[in-house]
């Protein structure tokens, strides 16, 4: 299979390291285990693929359950200066949804500590590169990093495209990069156009990084009067539209390729946040009349029962064909799982917003993984 990308299994050291319950120890980028080719496999538990070889023990982070516990959330809206208003849901009448913590089928995750992230990573630099999901992330780490060490001397620049949050004291800067599609998007004479094979815009600021994360698929869909482009541009073509599974690969194998040429991983660890779903179609976890409205838990057992996202698929398939050693945050499933805790209508933005998430919330999780998968 001659597979490159890593998935979330464990070797028998980590998986020592996880059941003992350590904090501390952070070993090489090699005990990450990427899911396989097969569009369901992470959700279905099967063996996955590490460069070719099966891998036949060991634990997948991604396959689980949500349980209520008590000792969740880990801060209060009130208390993080980070926080966007669309994703702050503090006057929602229920606060169920904060309490619930992902389990792990057969092992268990560290607890977040966000001054043992600091002190790991002192003097360095982590950069989200995405569209508002990642912003959502962004915040959350920020937040609980914040509420570890309530009393450390912070910096906070928001811009476009480019913000930061900055802890003096650790010299530890968490940038985000807003780019929606993660390849250009160019104003030529018949309008705004999506270059599919292209990646310059931003590429400069994403070098020299020590952690890139980076995400993308949440704009491929969008049409109408919420599209970001005119034309797309594939190659010699120009064309209004196109099918937008078959752009996003194009676009992400073009941001493959980028990294392949542009990262040295000796140097800069790189992750791809998972496809992160929506929750407008109440058919998908059989309640056809409804949408992430009114949800106040989440879905019982390890897997969703219209199954993952055609993009889940592309994204495996672009990793798969790298040179780069690109760890997969597998959050989608998990996150699937989770009809309950998006804004709704309790955003700052109004509407019903089925697409992000509350803060504090579902991204905690995200970034608690992201540091288990650090810490390893």
């Amino acid at each position: 299979m001659g597979f490159n990308f890593i998935s979330l299994l464990f070797l028998p050291l980590i998986l020592v390291f996880i059941l003992s319950g350590s904090n501390q120890a952070f070993a090489s980028d090699n005990t990450l285990l990427v899911n396989s080719n097969h569009r369901n496999s992470t959700a279905a538990g099967g063996l996955s693929s590490l460069r070719g070889k099966k891998q036949r023990s060991g634990c997948n982070l991604f396959l689980g359950r949500w349980v209520f516990d008590a000792s969740y959330p880990f801060y209060d809206t009130s208390s993080c200066p980070f926080i966007d208003g669309e994703f702050n849901c503090g006057k929602r009448p229920d606060k169920q949804f904060l309490k619930y913590s992902w389990q792990p089928a057969s092992c268990s995750i560290p607890r977040f500590d966000g001054a043992a992230f600091l002190r790991r990573w002192r003097g360095k630099r982590v950069m989200f590169v995405g569209d508002s999901l990642s912003l959502n992330m962004w915040e959350s780490l920020g937040c609980m990093i914040h509420a570890s060490v309530p009393n450390a001397k912070y910096t906070f620049l928001k811009r476009t495209p480019l913000s930061t949050i900055t802890f003096q004291e650790y010299g530890v800067t968490l940038y985000l990069y807003r780019t929606p599609y993660i390849v250009d998007i160019a104003k030529e004479k018949v309008g705004r156009v999506l270059n599919l094979g292209a990646i310059e815009g931003g590429a400069n600021a994403w070098k020299n990084m020590d952690v890139l994360v980076f995400n993308s698929w949440h704009w491929w869909t969008h049409k109408g009067n919420s599209q970001g482009w005119d034309y797309i541009r594939d190659g010699s073509s120009l064309v209004r539209d196109m099918n937008r599974l078959d752009a996003f690969y194009k676009g992400l194998s073009t941001w493959g390729r980028w990294v392949d040429q542009n990262v040295d991983t000796t140097k800069t660890k790189v992750f791809f946040q998972g496809i992160s779903p929506t929750h407008y179609e109440g058919r998908e976890w059989n309640e056809p009349r409804k949408s992430c409205t009114g949800q106040m838990q989440p879905l019982g057992g390890s897997n969703y029962p219209s199954g993952q996202p055609e993009s889940a698929g592309v994204v495996s398939k672009v990793l798969g064909a790298m040179k780069t050693r690109v760890f997969l945050l597998d959050i989608t499933t998990l996150s699937q799982l989770r009809k309950d805790a998006h804004p709704s209508t309790y955003g700052g933005d109004g509407g019903n917003d089925c697409s992000h998430w509350c803060l504090p919330g579902l991204p905690d999780t995200w970034n608690q993984l992201l540091y288990a998968a650090l810490s390893m």
